[in-house]
This record gives C-alpha cells, structure tokens and sequence, in this order.
C-alpha cells in the first residue's frame, strides 16, 4: 500500500535531514574521506534489506543525497508501503564515491528507523485484520519527528491519532483532575465541545465502566478505555451500544502484539499503540557494493 509523501512530510523532512548532515559534519566535512576518497572516484551502491519488513523513507534517502550532492542518483526500486524480503534491493545509489560514503549513515539513520516503525504496525494491522478495529499511533514520538513516525505508521496500515494539541480534543485523567467547575465528566465534554473549534474531535479518557456511562451523557465523539481487561472492554462496548452508538471506542494502555487481536475482537472500533513509534526496533537495511569506478 504506497502512502503519499506530501508537502508536509517533504518539510519535516528537510529540517531533519539539515541537521542530521550537519551533525556528522559541522563545518568541516567528513574527514576520512577526504584523506582517502579521491574526489574524481565514482560508484554505485544498492541499498538492500537484510531482514523482511515494510519499507518506509525511500523519498527521504533520495532527499539526502539530493541535499548532500546533486549529482548523486538515487533509483527506487520499491516504494513506501511495499513488503521487502532479506536480500531485496530497495534502491540504486550512483555517483561520486565520497558523496555516497559520506551520505551513507544519514539515510539509513532515516530509513532504518521509519521502516521500523512500518513493519512494527504492519504486524499489529495485520493482527486485527477482519475486525472493526483500526490500529493508531499516539503523541509518543520523538520530538522533531513526529510527522515523519506518523507517516511510516501510515505506510505500515496503521491510522494516525491527532497530530497534536492543536487538532483535536483529548480530555485525559490529569484534565480532569485540575478540571474545577465540575465532577462530572459528561459536563467537561459539553463544555470542551462549547470553547472548541466547531468540527473538531472531542475525546475523553475512562479508566472504569461507571465513568463511561458518565461520559456518554455528553456526547463525546470518542471514548478512550484506558487499560481495561478484556471482560471490561466487552462490557463497555455493550453499554455503548445501547445507550450511545454512534459514539466510537478506543483502547489504550499496555497493547502488544500478543494482546491486540483480542481486544479487537471486544467490538471497539479503535486501538492505540504508543509502541508504534517509541518502541519499534529498526529494519535492517545496509548498503552492498555494485560498482566502483575508478578515475583515470
């Protein structure tokens, strides 16, 4: 399933790419292949995936080498979203030997990580598949990259939760904890619904089955069930329908790959992952030489 990568991803990505070079050169460049890299060398390189996963990032490695040296190719030969096999070329990178070496580390710092993040939630996509249930990331990002980890989510099946404080309503615990004007939670939800932006999302948390009922008398958009057993889950989604259908359910709280096809098999038609970003171990991808061409 090919994801597009927009504008939007486009300019989180050159921010980062800006610093990641920056930091491996500073002012100076890369000192060992100026010692030994003969400027006039050229090659060209494959960048190969040394495990199976889901591909995410290619955009980003060309984006590199674009940044890096303009005269260095970068040949996709699959695209974001795409299932790789260990030994599968995902891409052909040619030109000038120091460019590609000095490059090298920046773009699979980029790939390796956001492809991570796609095989990870490709697993747990695949996990609730036939259910209700859609697989979403949550704000446990790493700062600065946040649109990037969310793309990758996307390209591995997964569903973005909002993107931040700024597009939606999520009313949690420590909300309402400092919340004064009132105990009741259906009241923070009309009254969130009242100060907010018309059309947004206006959710809240619930950490038992008598809060619920309390919550669905304001009409949130969605209800967040936070670690519930699997008993409670199923005893939530039956008070939501018959008090509050149209209402939508979303569980949150320790889910894992061992955990996830049950809860979606409860009826709710949301599950939250913060391991998607902030636990997916990296894809292993590395570069294998194709060709060198040497100066005359």
């Amino acid at each position: 399933m090919e994801e597009t990568f927009g504008q939007r991803e486009q300019d989180a990505a050159e921010i980062l790419i800006g610093l990641g070079l920056s930091e491996d050169m500073e002012t100076v460049g890369d000192l060992t292949c100026a010692a030994l890299i003969h400027p006039d060398e050229s090659a060209a390189v494959q960048v190969v995936a040394r495990t199976h996963g889901i591909l995410a990032g290619s955009p980003i490695g060309r984006m590199v080498f674009a940044r890096l040296d303009p005269t260095v190719q970068w040949d996709a030969h699959r695209r974001d979203g795409d299932s790789v096999e260990p030994g599968e070329a995902v891409a052909t990178v040619a030109g000038p030997l120091a460019s590609l070496l000095t490059g090298e580390r920046t773009m699979l710092n980029f790939m390796t990580h956001l492809s991570g993040i796609a095989s990870l939630t490709r697993r747990f996509a695949d996990a609730v598949r036939g259910t209700r249930a859609v697989v979403l990331d949550t704000r446990k990002t790493l700062p600065g990259w946040r649109v990037l980890e969310k793309y990758a989510v996307r390209c591995g099946g997964g569903t973005n939760h909002r993107m931040g404080l700024y597009d939606g309503v999520l009313i949690k615990d420590n909300h309402l904890a400092a919340w004064t004007e009132s105990d009741s939670i259906a009241h923070a939800v009309v009254t969130a619904r009242q100060r907010s932006p018309q059309g947004v999302s206006i959710e809240v948390e619930v950490d038992s089955v008598a809060q619920l009922r309390d919550a669905l008398q304001g009409k949130p958009d969605i209800v967040l069930l936070d670690n519930m057993d699997l008993q409670t889950l199923r005893e939530s989604v039956s008070v939501r329908n018959e008090y509050a259908p149209e209402v939508l359910l979303e569980a949150s709280g320790g889910v894992t790959l061992a955990t996830v096809a049950e809860i979606a098999q409860t009826g709710v038609e949301r599950i939250s992952v913060g391991g998607l970003t902030h636990s997916a171990p990296a894809l292993d991808l590395a570069f294998d030489w194709k060709s060198r061409i040497k100066r005359d």
